[in-house]
């Protein structure tokens, strides 16, 4: 910063750029940057300074707590719809809706006028500031923006001072709080007394500055002893003395403590590696310093519902001080410090704003903390159906009889409750409990449910038709894959039974057929792992047993016989060029594509002879042939032919205005023809089922891709019926 206090956007460029690289990204910025610039042009704040310096500030602090980018344009800009000439629509247009989003939040935020006036009133207004905040990065938001204009309230009347304090002691502080952002509101709880006692704010200044000179010392000294003790045990660390925050030690003062019994002035903290090296470090420092009992906690163990996680405790240290101890892993720190903002830029290889979007374990402990306000009093009829609308959406949060809240959606049963747990818990599950009362397994939950599972040992797993109960995909495909496991042993003694039976047929010895290195080369072909595989995938119709002999038989021939082949004329059966499929060892044979897969060019296929209509083409993968042991025949595609193929897929959508029109137009630029489009459902997701024609695989697979770049397409499938 210069020497007159004004912030530069250099500054501001420079840190963006120790987190973010994306070229694209850092231009977005600086463009948000030059339009905020160019619309607060000419207007000045309270404090003298021009208005940029507000929003660029803003932005800055975001950075502290690793804010992505879209959140630090929306920082820049979020003064501008209420100030300036400039409207959503613009930003919309210029920035994206992202942004957009943002700075609306923000601008909602900003016109109402939170009062303080009483216990129910201050918990009623925190629940309308979550409320309003369609996106966690609005609340955070909002804190940067109080946190700067906390620093620059002297510039305000006395009167303003004390009600902006008091507004962010009692409503944001709690807010910043239950997300976890320690760096913001421990500045945010010490400014805020600072203008509403000041008297006592400046006495414990005072106090901490008489024994400051001490304090350095004797924390430096233990800190060094630690820090030994954890070198000579090779525990690969971090540590350092931490301050404690003049408000913190003020509510210690409010509740009686005198100052010489504040236990954790002096503390240390100590961040290592792994989650092993905090307790092995835990232990190291009883064995040397007498802990003091009951001062020992494990938020490791049982994270706070912020998500914070380290151990704390209190041990008599260097020359009888006490000293507060937390150990944590690196990890662990950025969460404590900079909240879950930090966690979603701290997973590597992952794309911030869409990990913040998507990142439901984030999103569980954000709305952890929107459970904890409801407890708060007050049950106005504006906020709970501002809460359903504009906050829990399609989603509901349920307990576990231990307090663990767990958020599924809505219309989900008692078994998606069970396999979201543990898949252990949903396979043994034999009946459920909701808040005290035995319940149908079919029982839709409702959000604040206490629901607990009945298990047992001797249960032989879940019902298939558990399948058309479950609501969530997690606890289908747990299914699905408890009766895959189940079935598979079925398969492979299915096919090992039918490629015993061909080997018969062909009066051929297992054993000489199946050696070491026949199999081998077989794996190698059919891309297989072993025997067992093999098994299987005769036995769910994928390869044919008489496909799989010939390939046996074929790695027999000597290779002599092999050139004989190919040098000597062979008699040559002509092919049908009209035909799509060619049938092996047969001509001019009825072939009918299954109306039930629709197979088209690029697909695994296979024959199934039927009774009086030729030959029908399925997909190897259609269930319908799953349990079809004969009448199987190879088949292949005719490359000679080029031409359309119906085929049918669901495309799940959010509600949008003319969504069709973007499919159909993706369709057409794939030279793909749309036949037929029925809605299956529509609610918060709407499903559309779309019968297309396309010419084979590699331009399906192309479109479908295409339709995945569309903002509300969320998943698309291939389906057989």
């Amino acid at each position: 910063m210069s020497k007159n206090g004004i912030l530069k956007f250099e500054e501001l460029e420079e840190k963006v750029k120790l987190y973010i690289t994306n070229e694209d990204e850092l231009e977005l910025i600086r463009k948000a940057y030059d339009y905020a610039k160019e619309a607060h042009e000419g207007t000045l704040r309270k404090s003298g300074q021009p208005y940029i310096e507000h929003p660029l500030n803003v932005a800055y602090i975001l950075t502290t707590i690793y804010a992505d980018s879209a959140t630090i344009c929306a920082a820049l800009l979020h003064d501008t719809i209420e100030d300036t000439y400039v409207t959503i629509d613009d930003i919309t247009k210029i920035f994206g809706p992202e942004i957009a989003l943002l700075v609306n939040g923000v601008t909602k935020i900003n016109k109402i006028n939170f009062s303080t006036e009483n216990e129910a009133t201050i918990a009623y207004h925190r629940k309308i500031f979550v409320g309003l905040s369609e996106d966690v990065r609005v609340i955070i938001l909002k804190l940067a923006d109080r946190l700067h204009n906390m620093r620059t309230l002297w510039a305000l009347s006395e009167e303003r001072q004390k009600n902006n304090a008091r507004e962010t002691l009692d409503i944001l502080t709690p807010i910043a709080h239950r997300l976890g952002i320690h760096k913001l509101k421990s500045e945010l709880e010490d400014l805020s007394l600072r203008y509403l006692k000041p008297d006592a704010f400046y006495s414990i200044v005072e106090k901490l500055n008489q024994t400051k000179l001490e304090r350095d010392q004797t924390v430096q000294d233990m800190l060094n002893e630690v820090s030994k003790l954890l070198n000579e045990h090779d525990i690969k660390h971090e540590i350092k003395g931490r301050a404690k925050s003049i408000y913190s030690i003020y509510k210690k003062l409010d509740k009686g403590k005198q100052f010489n019994d504040i236990f954790d002035l002096l503390a240390l903290r100590i961040l290592v590696d792994t989650e092993q090296e905090c307790y092995v470090a835990l232990g190291l420092i009883h064995s040397k310093y007498r802990p003091i009992p009951k001062r020992f906690k494990d938020y490791i163990a049982r994270p706070k519902t912020n998500m914070y996680q380290s151990l704390h405790t209190t041990v008599f240290g260097i020359d009888g001080y006490l000293f507060e101890i937390q150990i944590r892993t690196h990890a662990m720190d950025q969460i404590a410090e900079y909240g879950i903002a930090s966690h979603w830029s701290y997973k590597e290889n992952t794309d911030a704003s869409k990990s913040m979007q998507n990142d439901m374990e984030q999103k569980l402990q954000f709305f952890r903390s929107i459970i904890e306000l409801q407890e708060e009093n007050t049950s106005e009829e504006e906020f709970v159906n501002t809460v359903k609308s504009e906050i829990l959406k399609s989603n509901i949060y349920v307990f576990t009889p231990k307090g663990d809240v767990l958020e599924l959606p809505r219309g989900s049963t008692p078994i998606d409750f069970a396999y979201k747990v543990h898949t252990e818990v949903g396979d043994r599950m034999v009946g459920a409990i909701v808040n005290g009362s035995i319940v149908p397994l079919d029982y839709e939950l409702k959000s604040n449910d206490i629901v607990k599972i009945n298990t047992s040992k001797t249960s032989i797993g879940p019902n298939k038709e558990w399948l058309n109960i479950a609501k969530t995909n997690q606890a289908k495909n747990k299914i699905k894959s408890f009766f895959f496991k189940k079935d598979k042993i079925e398969y492979i003694n299915k096919g090992n039974d039918l490629l015993h039976k061909e080997l018969r047929k062909r009066k051929l010895v297992f054993n000489e057929i199946l050696n070491d290195n026949n199999l081998d080369k077989l794996f190698e072909i059919l891309k297989l792992k072993n025997i067992d595989d093999l098994y299987f995938n005769i036995g769910i119709g994928k390869y044919t047993a008489g496909h799989v002999v010939n390939q046996l038989t074929d790695s027999l021939k000597p290779k002599e016989e092999y050139v004989l082949e190919k040098v000597l004329p062979k008699e040559q059966k002509p092919i049908n060029l009209k035909n799509d499929i060619i049938v092996d060892g047969i001509d001019d044979i009825k072939v009918n594509l299954a109306s039930c897969c629709k197979p088209i060019k690029g697909d695994d296929i296979i024959g199934y002879i039927t009774k009086g209509n030729g030959i029908s083409v399925h997909r190897t993968i259609c269930h319908n042939i799953y349990d079809v042991d004969e009448r199987l025949i190879s088949v292949k595609w005719n490359d000679n032919i080029n031409k359309k193929y119906p085929t049918t897929i669901t495309i799940h959508s959010e509600i949008t205005k003319n969504p069709l029109l973007d499919v159909i137009t993706k369709a057409a630029n794939n030279n793909i023809n749309v036949e037929n489009i029925n809605t299956v459902s529509k609610s918060n997701i709407t499903v559309y089922e779309i019968t297309i024609l396309v010419s084979d695989t590699e331009t399906l697979d192309k479109f479908i891709n295409d339709l995945y770049n569309l903002k509300f397409v969320k998943r698309v499938e291939r389906i057989i019926k």
